[in-house]
């Protein structure tokens, strides 16, 4: 079945899982359940930030009402790529401590073909949930050649929301803080041999 997946994984010989799934229960009525993802393996996509976990510096970020259509992390994306002629790819975490946001849940593997970006939208489940939200992100400030997803960060909560981040939807009182850090490689594994810019948003 599909889920949105926050995944926080530690390798090596004391390795632990401790990831979170959101996924929709129940169709009909449109349910959707965040809980604990105990596996160490996943199928389909995943944006991911590698780091070996030591101490060290970080980027800290502290947003509050947002005044513009951009969602947070645009605002940051859009920063590196009119900064910096190179590709920056970033990973980190982030917390909506205020406010409420826009997600998504997919829904079961569609019978019929996801062609448009209408198409994926009717078949993508919409729900606005409460923060606090705990994200995991990725982000790329501009493609170098690799035909990646620039943005893309899920979350989970401690109160069962949790989903694909898209924006928030209370602009005069969302606050935002997060603690990024910068990717010395980008890594593209397993690339479609045919390819589309279809519901990378």
């Amino acid at each position: 079945k599909n889920a949105e997946l926050v995944n926080n994984v530690k390798t090596g010989k004391e390795g632990v899982v401790r990831s979170m799934s959101t996924k929709i229960i129940n169709d009909e009525r449109n349910e959707y359940e965040c809980k604990s993802y105990p596996y160490n393996e996943f199928g389909l996509l995943g944006n991911l930030f590698l780091c070996q976990g030591h101490p060290g510096k970080v980027i800290h970020v502290t947003a509050k009402k947002r005044t513009g259509s951009l969602n947070f992390i645009n605002c940051l994306n859009k920063g590196l790529g009119e900064n910096f002629a190179d590709p920056i790819a970033v990973g980190g975490t982030f917390l909506l401590t205020n406010g409420k946001a826009k997600l998504h849940v997919m829904p079961g593997f569609s019978c019929a073909p996801l062609n448009t970006e209408d198409d994926i939208n009717h078949w993508l489940r919409f729900f606005e949930m409460s923060g606090p939200l705990t994200h995991t992100s990725v982000f790329v400030s501009k493609d170098p050649g690799l035909d990646l997803r620039l943005e893309h960060s899920h979350c989970f909560s401690e109160h069962g929301d949790g989903g694909h981040y898209h924006f928030d939807t209370t602009p005069d009182t969302v606050c935002y803080e997060g603690y990024f850090n910068l990717a010395e490689t980008i890594f593209r594994v397993d690339p479609p041999k045919d390819t589309h810019m279809i519901g990378r948003d």
